[in-house]
């Protein structure tokens, strides 16, 4: 059975690794199971949130612009976004024991920011020492895809941000990020082949899920 307490799901994975969409799927199967869930996203969350992750998105599509954010600039953006997303939106549902479904959080910033454009992983540690208190994801689900398979996808997407247009090279040293946190704590993480289009990497999430809630599928 089910015993209500709050739980703090994230998800992480380069783009075109279906991380949305698995997001989706845990959500609506643990709403079905009348458990008190919310979804959401980094950057974003909040309408003061979401306001920084347009700046952010919109900064690199000025084609006429030659100047762009510095990437500490860019870095402190996100952070701001991430402090009003835990002071309005994470903490609060944790404290009502909500399950918090999160597209997104601390573990994109390690691996986009500090790996991917070498931002200094001690500035970014300072500032999370302020913003995220003593809030911290309960599993995080890390989805490895084929690269190939990843850029494919990106192909189909209709609207595209910045982040669906890096290189290949790119996703490849961002996915071995993720990879390489992830084996860091085998016991908070959890690394899902999401490279085919069916429900087993969904079957699998759902089922650790339950686990940590103590509850039979």
């Amino acid at each position: 059975m089910y015993k209500r307490r709050s739980l703090f799901v994230t998800f992480e994975g380069i783009e075109g690794s279906g991380k949305s969409f698995q997001c989706r799927k845990l959500y609506e199967n643990i709403k079905r199971k009348k458990i008190p869930t919310i979804l959401t996203r980094e950057p974003g969350g909040t309408p003061g949130a979401e306001r920084i992750r347009k700046v952010i998105l919109e900064d690199y599509f000025h084609k006429n612009l030659k100047e762009k954010f510095d990437k500490y600039t860019d870095t402190l953006l996100y952070l701001a976004a991430r402090n009003e997303h835990i002071s309005h939106v994470i903490k609060p549902s944790l404290v009502r024991n909500k399950i918090v479904i999160c597209d997104r959080f601390v573990d994109s910033t390690v691996a986009y920011q500090t790996f991917g454009k070498k931002v200094d992983i001690n500035f970014v540690n300072f500032i999370h020492r302020y913003i995220l208190q003593d809030i911290k994801p309960d599993l995080t689900f890390i989805l490895k895809i084929n690269i190939s398979k990843a850029l494919k996808r990106l192909k189909k997407r209709k609207n595209k941000n910045r982040y669906d247009k890096f290189s290949k090279k790119f996703y490849i040293n961002v996915q071995k990020a993720f990879i390489k946190i992830a084996k860091k704590n085998t016991r908070r993480y959890f690394i899902i082949d999401n490279s085919k289009d069916n429900t087993e990497a969904e079957k699998v999430i759902l089922n650790h899920v339950l686990k940590k809630l103590k509850m039979r599928n």
